[in-house]
């Protein structure tokens, strides 16, 4: 006990983005970036995030025009829902919307054989205004994604794609890059979560204004 620091409550993320600093010691960011990867650093305690995250030429700067824009956000779970900050999508009349868990699509995902990742992929693409996809578990969701985007039949604004596993995860986050015509913000690999996914969604909330 005698090495614990008390420091107070409305101080504790600045210091802890502080220890994050010092512990990046002489490596730099790009400014738009970095708020964002500290955040997810800020998440998850993982600084491995420093090597592994991954932004197509003008993610961010799409991202922040379509927020602004009052982007709907669709996430592939209700965590990744909920980790994303409500007043700051409210200040900008951004929505949110999960499907992941409306019965029709657990029917329509076991009457197609389909996983409901998928499902909530087809029925989001039907959303109308910018759309930015957070995918943070699901890399059937990302696959389902690449299809329709080569299909033509739509294109999102962004998409975030941070799922975490073993299964086809990596090869998920691999297909999204190579598309040529789509904004990402990937976590190449293994590493990822419904947390990461929120986080990056809070981040370019936060810094909507820089």
């Amino acid at each position: 006990m005698n090495n614990i620091k008390f420091i107070e409550p409305n101080n504790i993320e600045k210091r802890s983005f502080e220890i994050i600093q010092e512990e990046m010691g002489a490596i730099h960011l790009e400014k738009e970036i970095e708020p964002i990867v500290k955040r997810v650093i800020h998440t998850s305690a993982d600084f491995d995030y420093l090597d592994n995250m991954c932004f197509s030429k003008n993610a961010v700067k799409r991202a922040k025009e379509a927020l602004k824009n009052g982007a709907t956000i669709v996430t592939d779970t209700n965590m990744a829902y909920s980790g994303i900050n409500k007043k700051a999508v409210a200040k900008y009349g951004v929505d949110i919307r999960c499907f992941m868990a409306e019965e029709d699509v657990a029917e329509e995902a076991a009457a197609r054989g389909e996983t409901r990742a998928a499902v909530s992929m087809e029925r989001a693409a039907k959303i109308q205004g910018p759309l930015i996809f957070a995918v943070g578990n699901a890399p059937t969701a990302l696959i389902k994604l690449y299809e329709m985007i080569k299909s033509g039949i739509f294109k999102p604004e962004v998409i975030i794609g941070v799922p975490v596993g073993f299964v086809n995860v990596v090869e998920a986050k691999e297909l999204i890059m190579s598309l040529d015509n789509v904004e990402y913000i990937v976590a190449r690999g293994r590493k990822g979560g419904s947390n990461i996914a929120a986080a990056i969604c809070n981040a370019l909330l936060y810094n909507l204004e820089q």
